[in-house]
């Protein structure tokens, strides 16, 4: 069964960002026509490309990468000085028939060349780890920005928590790139060049002998590099889906011990962390095996060539000094070739997590404002029409979820949408929203088609109750504003109060300013769900959508919150969606709904005399609970 879950997540996997996907878009700036994304599931990283996303971040900091690229210039400077030192000191000191001051002399110089060293490494340190902290800061919340542009179809076809684990994860791996391995790889590349230089100017025979080497080197980087690719970017999904599934399960912990599932999801997580560890064990096999050769062809050559300085230094041909600078040169070149091999692993391991948030960063929202937003009409009347709207939703195409659905809302007026469970009343709320745009048909706000206002406006007059108060990991007071930030305390009590949630609220230990805990963990289902209420009331928007919004509420609470909606829906055009069809008894019109469509509209006497479905399923409510 596991591996059918597996199979289907896979499945939906290449349906969202890694393909086919209702929610994200290529926009063609020439006609303003939306693509959608190519159904092919992303590649690795070929190359080094996609850290382009990472060089133009750090491009806003010149100053820094100035710093950082003169201090990096001085500390490859000063170590390739060092074996200069060396030289000096035991051509011209010892040679000089070891005068202490003469060769006190050279040491000095050495160790103002390990002290340039030493701060040059600590303000390249610092400016390279403020160029790699300030660029994953800068990128997150570029993804972050683009990520709430977003329509929620986006979500539903690619997993929040897949995406949660790219934004921590991917850009860890950034973070370490522009941070250390950028910089180690530059420094190399200068000690290998400038080294290469000076092994000449010593001994050039020599040298020449070692450059024939670094050829060689190349045919097993590329070899192992086109493997390491393709195993970096696997290995780094298995970890984002070892994050998401730990999200998924800590998430609904109380569900996984209720019915005692305890063992087979620590089963489960074991499988996807062994699977995580087989990836790595050939991304590390391999990596090693490139390192591993490369090093021996270099320090087997540079061996061979100490070898004939040797006897060169028995015959006199050079001198002891040259060839310890030859040998501490040859050294740091031999260990520069080696660590770029290493170096160029985490590049593509950085490139792959950039072309991961790059998708995140680059999709585009289907539900955009238009290039010329008309305006609604101010004031506000609270008018909604709906003329033969037709909707799918992208991730179930083959079934209309509404379709030919006509319906006049005048303002002010309270209309009751019911009706058994997926005849289509959500959708109505979504499509009112503009979280989606139906295939064909229009909405209109007011006499203004949906689509050709911007959707922003458009929210700003709905204020939205859902069946399940969504609460955030924040205090009660930013809860509660966010219907409206600028909120004053004395409104927030006031809405509080209509809600019916004030008595619970001052008996918080820090009042308004409690911490609820994690999606409003701390209070019961009753509670999130007034102070959902309390926050719609606070919105004071001309259009209030009410989602089964008294369902977590007892009978007692039920009752107030209730009358406190009465009193709000009298001056606000309200739709009710309701499974309690006592709850919405006094609406001005009820709204039966079936497969998608409208099979009954009337008042709640009128329906039940009617024999309809609405008799039929309020028979059954009221036979039920007079029983009960």
């Amino acid at each position: 069964m596991d591996g059918e879950l597996t199979q289907k997540s896979r499945k939906r996997e290449r349906r969202g960002l890694f393909g086919r996907g209702g929610g994200s878009t290529i926009v063609d700036e020439a006609t303003e026509q939306s693509e959608p994304v190519a159904a092919d599931e992303p590649k690795p990283a070929r190359s080094l490309g996609p850290l382009r996303m990472v060089y133009r971040a750090a491009a806003n900091y010149p100053l820094q990468i100035g710093l950082a690229l003169a201090a990096l210039f001085i500390t490859a400077g000063a170590m390739l000085a060092i074996p200069a030192g060396f030289k000096m000191i035991i051509d011209r000191g010892f040679a000089a028939g070891g005068d202490p001051a003469d060769i006190g002399r050279w040491f000095r110089y050495l160790l103002m060349i390990v002290g340039v060293l030493a701060a040059g490494t600590a303000l390249r340190f610092y400016f390279v780890s403020w160029i790699g902290e300030r660029v994953v800061a800068d990128i997150r919340r570029n993804v972050q920005t683009n990520l709430l542009r977003l329509a929620p179809g986006f979500y539903e076809e690619n997993s929040p928590k897949e995406i949660s684990s790219r934004m921590t994860s991917d850009t860890a791996i950034i973070e370490q790139v522009v941070g250390t391995t950028v910089s180690v790889a530059l420094r190399n590349v200068l000690m290998a060049i400038g080294g290469t230089i000076y092994l000449f100017y010593l001994a050039p025979g020599m040298t020449l002998g070692l450059a024939l080497v670094i050829p060689a080197i190349v045919i097993p980087i590329t070899i192992f590099g086109r493997r390491l690719r393709n195993v970096s970017r696997t290995s780094q999904d298995r970890v984002a889906d070892v994050g998401a599934m730990v999200s998924e399960v800590l998430s609904g912990m109380k569900i996984v011990q209720a019915f005692n599932q305890e063992t087979r999801e620590q089963a489960r997580f074991g499988e996807a962390v062994e699977r995580t560890f087989s990836i790595a064990k050939r991304r590390i096999l391999i990596r090693a095996a490139m390192t591993s050769i490369v090093i021996l062809m270099i320090f087997g050559s540079i061996t061979m060539l100490m070898w004939r300085g040797a006897i060169g230094v028995a015959q006199g041909d050079i001198s002891g000094g040259t060839i310890a600078a030859f040998v501490i040169t040859g050294g740091l070149v031999a260990g520069a070739f080696g660590a770029l091999t290493e170096v160029y692993g985490d590049l593509l391991r950085g490139a792959g997590a950039a072309s991961r948030l790059a998708e995140l960063l680059e999709a585009r929202p289907v539900i955009a404002p238009p290039a010329r937003p008309e305006k609604l009409p101010d004031p506000a009347r609270g008018n909604l029409s709906f003329r033969n709207v037709t909707f799918r939703y992208p991730t179930r195409p083959e079934t209309a979820a509404i379709k030919d659905f006509t319906l006049e809302v005048e303002p002010g007026e309270t209309v009751a949408i019911v009706g058994p469970s997926g005849a289509g009343k959500s959708t109505i709320f979504q499509l009112v929203e503009r979280f989606y745009d139906p295939q064909s048909g229009t909405i209109r706000l007011d006499g203004v088609p949906l689509t050709k206002a911007d959707p922003s406006e458009i929210r700003q007059r709905i204020a939205f109750v859902p069946q399940e108060g969504v609460l955030f990991s924040s205090n009660a007071r930013d809860n509660l504003r966010y219907g409206r930030w600028d909120a004053t305390d004395e409104e927030i009590w006031e809405a509080a109060r209509a809600a019916n949630a004030e008595e619970f609220l001052r008996d918080l230990p820090e009042g308004l300013d409690t911490y609820l805990g994690e999606s409003g963990t701390r209070l019961s289902g009753g509670q999130q769900q007034r102070l959902a209420i309390a926050r719609a009331l606070l919105r004071d928007a001309p259009i209030l959508l009410l989602d089964e919004a008294t369902s977590a509420l007892d009978a007692e609470s039920e009752q107030l919150v209730q009358q406190a909606l009465d009193r709000l829906m009298a001056e606000r055009t309200t739709l009710v969606i309701a499974h309690r069809l006592a709850t919405v008894r006094n609406a001005d019109r009820i709204v039966v709904m079936e497969h998608g469509q409208i099979v009954e509209q009337g008042t709640h006497e009128q329906l039940a005399d009617a024999g309809g479905l609405y008799a039929r399923l309020a028979k059954l409510q009221f036979t039920v609970g007079q029983a009960a």
